[in-house]
């Protein structure tokens, strides 16, 4: 019997082929080279990488805020292109950190809102 242009005959045939490959077993994988002499990752606790993240943040902004008022002062060591990168990076680390803050924030929002 034909169904649709392929003979029942040779779909059984095919299914049995199937099945017969399923249960052989498979190849042995190759035994993966393991590494000699190295020590397991260190965990990360996250409030210690984001408590670390935001001193960094203050530490941007100290230094921008010591340039600036050494600056103004009339230091002749102190740059003004160094004042200005060093505010532009204060400013930048700080936008980060506010994203970083929302994106937190409404994500405990969504998981809040989430059907038990």
């Amino acid at each position: 019997m034909k169904t649709g242009g392929i003979d029942s005959g040779r779909i059984e045939a095919m299914i049995a082929q199937l099945k017969a490959a399923a249960t052989r077993p498979t190849a042995a994988l190759p035994e993966l080279p393991t590494l000699s002499g190295t020590q397991p990752a260190t965990k990360v606790n996250f409030s210690d990488a984001l408590q670390g993240a935001l001193a960094s943040v203050n530490a941007d902004q100290q230094k921008a805020d010591a340039l600036g008022k050494s600056f103004s002062a009339g230091d002749d060591k102190v740059n003004l292109s160094e004042v200005m990168i060093s505010m532009q990076k204060a400013s930048i680390s700080f936008q980060a950190s506010i994203q970083v803050r929302n994106k937190l924030v409404s994500s405990y929002h969504e998981i809040m809102n989430m059907q038990v």
